[in-house]
C-alpha cells in the first residue's frame, strides 16, 4: 500500500492566480466550467491545476478529492460554508471518506477504508447518496464543509508517496 499524498514538506503558498483557480476547484468546479468563468483557456486551467498539485506536493496522478482536501488542509483557500446539516454517516464510512480525501488510487483507497476491493464502488455509491454528494471532489468539498475531515496542517498524515 502506498502512504497518503500528504508530505511534511511544507507547501509553497500559491500566487493570486493560482489561489484564484484553487478557490473555483474548492467551489466544486471542473476545470472546463473554471475556464468558461475566468475566460481562461482550459489548456491553462490545467496547467494551473498542475502548478497547485505541485505546490501541495502532491504526486502527478493525485486526483482532484485529493488535491482540494490539501487545499483545504493547508489552508491555501478559505473553507467552504455548509449548505445544510451533515448526515450521520457509520464509522465505516467516514473511513471511507477520509481515504477519498487522502488517496488517489482505487486499491489504497480500499485498503485504507478496509473494504474489499470488489466492494468499494457500492460503498463509494452509497456514501455519495447518503450525503448527497455528486461525486468524490462534491464529497470532498461538503465533509470540510461540515467539519467531517481535518483542516489543521498538524492532523494530517505526515507520509509521503
Amino acid at each position: 500500500m502506498t502512504s497518503p499524498v500528504t508530505t511534511s514538506a511544507p507547501v509553497t503558498p500559491l500566487t493570486p492566480t493560482l489561489q484564484r483557480v484553487a478557490q473555483h476547484l474548492v467551489g466544486g468546479l471542473a476545470p472546463k466550467e473554471i475556464a468558461a468563468q475566468t475566460g481562461l483557456s482550459v489548456v491553462t486551467v490545467r496547467q494551473y491545476i498542475r502548478d497547485i498539485r505541485e505546490s501541495l506536493h502532491c504526486p502527478p496522478r493525485c486526483k482532484l478529492p485529493v488535491i482540494v482536501h490539501r487545499l483545504l488542509t493547508a489552508q491555501q483557500v478559505a473553507a467552504p460554508a455548509a449548505d445544510r446539516p451533515a448526515p450521520q454517516l457509520s464509522s465505516d464510512q467516514l473511513l471511507l471518506l477520509r481515504a477519498v480525501a487522502e488517496h488517489s488510487d482505487a486499491r489504497d483507497i480500499a485498503i485504507a477504508a478496509k473494504v474489499a476491493p470488489a466492494d468499494q464502488r457500492a460503498a463509494l455509491d452509497q456514501l455519495l447518496t447518503d450525503t448527497g454528494a455528486q461525486n468524490t471532489t462534491h464529497l470532498v468539498i461538503l465533509a470540510h464543509g461540515w467539519k467531517l475531515l481535518p483542516t489543521d496542517p498538524a492532523a494530517r498524515s505526515g507520509a509521503s508517496q
